[in-house]
């Protein structure tokens, strides 16, 4: 039995908003630019019809979030560190590699938006500048700054309060209907949802199911939940932590959903009923709050939520990476900064080639959201074995609630993996 379990009470007691942190870094990397234009685009398109898979999704996540917390904390060592001593260095490389993967596809992502929204602001500017100047600024930060975690959880805190007072507003001014959001909360697909298979029509691949398979993938994000272990411990937690810290993971979880339910409100509210396929359109969801410079305003808040995870999942790669390979993982260590490094160049070099295909960023983004679900299977299973391993968790194993969860999301994310499977298939006949 570990340190941390034999000891609960180690440690100083410490006031419960000194606890909230962990969670709330997550939720600021699960919400990024693709779940803002995600969550914009189903609220156009189905309107409020599906509130309640925020409402699943936000279950699921929280169900995953502190399973790992506890295994961060219970089991004495990070989730990776837990696969090497029990299946071996081959098992901790390939979750390592898959989570990093995950990450680097969310910063492609990220890179994109930035591109949609400076190229809507300022059409003269060159994209590639952009992404190299902004990136660059990122790295030089990311070798210069000390203290890297307090910085970053301060920072984001700051960031999700504003965020969260700018929507709620924008919200109470749009006059969404009280009536459709409460309708939108029990569980039924919109008439104009369809079950059909992805397929190929004159070249182009329609898949009816992309913008769901894009929200599971980026509000039930297994990846993020993973990495709730890492920040446990970069943290300090014991059980004691835990114990009194478990509003942590709720209140994470309930900022990612309250966050993406607001948008899809306001869109499903500004502009209903219509397919948001670009800046331009979206833009139209903040008009009752900014009138006639909502197009500037909106590209502007779109760059601040592209900013908000930008460093943070290059760091979640980076770091991962680090761990799965067998070296030191604190973001305070070198090795996990020049991965994260890394994360940020191929990010930032994938971005610019797909721009080259002339692909309109808002589709490129969906599409890498949706790719992203492909890792989530192998993250999931392993959360699941190490959170129900006695000799690992001891008395702080999984209830069995706890695994009817699990094994749902775990279920949800094998069903959404397949799917994506099937359109790389139609996509490179």
């Amino acid at each position: 039995m570990t340190a941390n379990r034999q000891d609960p009470s180690a440690g100083k007691v410490r006031p419960w908003w000194q606890t909230i942190g962990p969670a709330l870094i997550t939720a600021c990397v699960v919400f990024g630019p693709g779940s803002f234009l995600i969550s914009a685009n189903i609220g156009a398109t189905y309107r409020c019809e599906l509130l309640w898979m925020l409402a699943v999704t936000a279950l699921l996540m929280g169900s995953y979030m502190t399973m790992s917390a506890r295994i961060g904390v219970a089991g004495g060592a990070t989730l990776c560190t837990l696969v090497t001593r029990h299946f071996g260095k081959i098992a901790g490389i390939i979750i390592g590699l898959n989570l990093c993967l995950v990450c680097t596809v969310f910063q492609f992502t990220n890179n994109l938006a930035v591109v949609a929204a400076t190229k809507t602001l300022l059409p003269g500017l060159n994209s590639n500048w952009v992404l190299a100047g902004l990136n660059g600024a990122i790295i030089i930060f990311l070798f210069s700054a000390k203290g890297i975690y307090r910085i970053l959880e301060r920072t984001m805190k700051l960031m999700v309060a504003v965020i969260l007072v700018c929507f709620a507003i924008n919200l109470v001014i749009a006059h969404a209907s009280l009536i459709e959001v409460v309708k939108g909360l029990i569980p039924s697909l919109p008439e104009t949802f369809s079950w059909s298979i992805p397929e190929k029509i004159n070249g182009t691949i329609h898949d009816p199911m992309l913008l769901i398979a894009s929200l599971l993938g980026t509000t039930f994000s297994v990846a993020a939940a993973f990495y709730q272990g890492n920040l446990v411990r970069e943290k300090g937690w014991t059980i004691n932590d835990y114990n009194r810290g478990i509003g942590d993971s709720l209140v994470g979880v309930a900022v990612l959903t309250v966050i993406s339910a607001v948008v899809m409100i306001t869109t499903a509210t500004v502009i209903p009923g219509q397919e948001a396929t670009d800046i331009g359109m979206l833009a139209q969801s903040l008009k009752p709050l900014l009138g006639a410079t909502t197009h500037v305003i909106f590209c502007v808040g779109l760059l601040a939520v592209a900013m908000n995870p930008f460093l943070i999942n290059a760091m979640i790669g980076g770091s991962i990476l680090a761990d799965g390979i067998g070296l030191p993982a604190r973001l305070s260590e070198k090795w996990p900064r020049r991965l994260t490094a890394m994360v940020l160049l191929i990010g930032m070099a994938v971005a610019m080639l797909s721009l080259r295909s002339g692909e309109k960023p808002v589709k490129l983004i969906i599409i890498g959201q949706a790719l992203t679900v492909l890792g989530n299977p192998l993250m999931a299973a392993t959360i699941l074995w190490l959170v129900n391993n006695k000799k690992i968790m001891g008395q702080y194993r999984n209830k069995w609630i706890m695994n009817i969860l699990g094994g749902a999301g775990l279920l949800i994310v094998i069903a959404m993996a397949i799917r994506v499977v099937c359109l790389l298939i139609l996509k490179i006949r």
